[in-house]
């Protein structure tokens, strides 16, 4: 989406702030790499003045008015190909849920359990033996199983790898703060695991690199080459259901047979003096007898989960995610890395 609103950004800040519309300008580049995602509060002009809150709150109206106006279509078009095809794949009986496109969400559209009590609750009821949601673009998907518990936002990619390797043995990739469950399953068929940095083309780009089979990102997006190179929910879709049919099993027995890890997320907060690197740097060589992945931040793998930090690239804060067997043990793993980072701090 932010890719194919680019002209609509610029255009906006060219028509709306003048003297921002110049490609070069720290606020120009700021608000055309982040696009419509909206993070273009604390950039400054070229004057070196703030960029105001008018300003913003001006521009980011105007791409979301505009949104609404020019995506409908292509929502509704989303929504229709999703239904054709559920009932290509031989599914007869079909809930819609929200798949009306008017401009307006039901609830906050990040597919996370928080925001997805609603088809929780009709899951419970017995109506269905899958429930399936994805995000205004459709590169994400969340799966709902049958008794109404989340099959697990990391857990869509991993389950589709599966099913994937067992008929085209290969390698796979995911970015480096995705559960290790895609490792462990990649190795039971044999085949060997990468992970990239962060962010979707650097996924692409490790999977072309290893000629993996099958990737994606751990929050819900699986990318397939056979199909293209792109996050795409549809064909999640369609690779769980196959998976699903050929196993003819529960959704919630499906995620059963899966390795089980929680990954817990965290940030520390600095002030803008402290020099990141070097805090990274230093808790890089303090954990030099492990695994170490600085690619992207510093990853640290141990024997029994690994915590990954990332320092912002807007903000004096470095996001710590950490994953092990329960959630107490993922943040027990979090807190000694970030007691750490307090000692180096000082």
């Amino acid at each position: 989406i932010v890719e194919e609103n680019m002209g609509l950004v610029a255009k906006v800040i060219k028509d709306k702030v003048h003297g921002l519309g110049q490609p070069g300008t720290p606020a120009y580049e700021d608000l055309y790499q982040t696009g419509c995602i909206g993070l273009c509060k604390a950039v400054t002009t070229d004057k070196g003045g703030c960029f105001s809150t008018y300003a913003y709150r001006l521009i980011w109206n105007e791409i979301c008015d505009e949104l609404i106006r020019t995506t409908r279509l292509t929502q509704r078009e989303q929504s229709a190909e999703a239904i054709t095809e559920l009932k290509a794949l031989g599914v007869k009986n079909i809930i819609e849920l929200n798949c009306e496109p008017t401009g307006h969400f039901a609830h906050n559209p990040e597919p996370i359990p928080q925001n997805l009590t609603q088809i929780s609750d009709l899951m419970r009821e017995g109506k269905a033996d899958v429930g399936f949601v994805v995000d205004p673009d459709v590169d994400r998907l969340a799966i709902i199983c049958e008794d109404g518990e989340m099959f697990g936002e990391e857990y869509p990619l991993v389950s589709v790898a599966d099913y994937v390797l067992s008929h085209t043995p290969g390698n796979t990739v995911s970015n480096m703060s995705s559960t290790r469950a895609l490792s462990d399953v990649t190795m039971k068929h044999g085949g060997s695991y990468s992970a990239s940095a962060v962010g979707e083309v650097n996924v692409t780009t490790e999977m072309k690199r290893t000629n993996a089979v099958i990737g994606g990102e751990g929050n819900g997006g699986v990318i397939y080459p056979a199909s293209h190179y792109g996050r795409d929910a549809l064909v999640g879709i369609a690779l769980f259901l196959s998976s699903l049919a050929q196993k003819g099993c529960k959704v919630s027995e499906l995620r059963a047979t899966f390795p089980e890890y929680c990954i817990s997320k965290n940030r520390i907060d600095l002030t803008p003096e402290i020099d990141v690197d070097k805090v990274l740097e230093a808790v890089k060589e303090k954990y030099a007898d492990e695994r170490i992945n600085d690619r992207d931040g510093v990853k640290i793998d141990f024997a029994d989960g690994w915590v990954h930090l990332r320092k912002s690239n807007t903000e004096p804060i470095i996001r710590v995610y950490s994953e092990a067997a329960t959630m107490e043990e993922a943040d027990e793993l979090a807190k000694k890395v970030i007691d750490v980072v307090w000692e180096v701090v000082g």
